[in-house]
């Protein structure tokens, strides 16, 4: 199975976990799936990393920083030269299913206007990460795409959320909690002093 992660689910492996993991183990774990291309970051989610929250994920995960690493480990996965699967279908459902059309009435969005959104959403980290996703399934491999984000859309943005799109093209998301509570190579207790 392969696991596409995206810079939210970093984010919060960094701030909310790693804190707690004295021993190292859920960080070698995470660097060791990464390694092992079991744990998937594309090149725009590295790049990402780099910015979000003043670099904090590139702070703590130094591996990511790490030339040598990144190179032996093949990271980050270009997106640059993806094809979408399908295309005809997908760009349809992207005028049609994708698209928050609440959002396109109440702010009067053009064609023109929602033409350069799209190309613009396309082209950013969610979507590179969804075809990518595509791609690894054409391949008849498992994937699934983690992400802290929810099916419900709360920010007012043109485009719905990666987990409903992903419904809507059978790509399977899982939170961070969830990808660890399911994988049996890592159990995580807290304790109390």
């Amino acid at each position: 199975m392969k696991i596409v992660i995206d810079t939210n689910s970093l984010l919060a492996l960094v701030r909310y976990y790693l804190p707690f993991d004295s021993e190292g183990i859920l960080f070698d774990f995470i660097k060791e799936k990464i390694y092992a291309h079991e744990i998937i970051i594309i090149d725009k989610v590295l790049l990402e990393c780099q910015y979000v929250s003043k670099g904090i994920i590139m702070k703590q995960l130094l591996f990511l920083s790490d030339r040598e690493f990144l190179k032996s480990a093949g990271i980050p996965i270009k997106t640059d030269s993806l094809l979408i699967p399908a295309s005809k279908d997908f760009l349809h459902k992207v005028n049609s299913v994708f698209v928050n059309s609440v959002v396109r009435k109440a702010k009067r969005i053009s064609d023109v206007e929602f033409e350069n959104q799209k190309n613009s959403f396309l082209k950013g980290a969610d979507m590179s990460q969804v075809i990518y996703c595509l791609n690894i399934k054409r391949l008849n491999e498992e994937v699934m795409l983690v992400t802290e984000e929810t099916e419900n859309p709360n920010d007012n943005k043109l485009f719905k959320k990666i987990p409903a799109i992903c419904k809507y093209i059978d790509i399977s998301t899982l939170s961070l909690p969830e990808m660890i509570k399911e994988s049996e190579e890592i159990k995580l207790d807290f304790k109390l002093n």
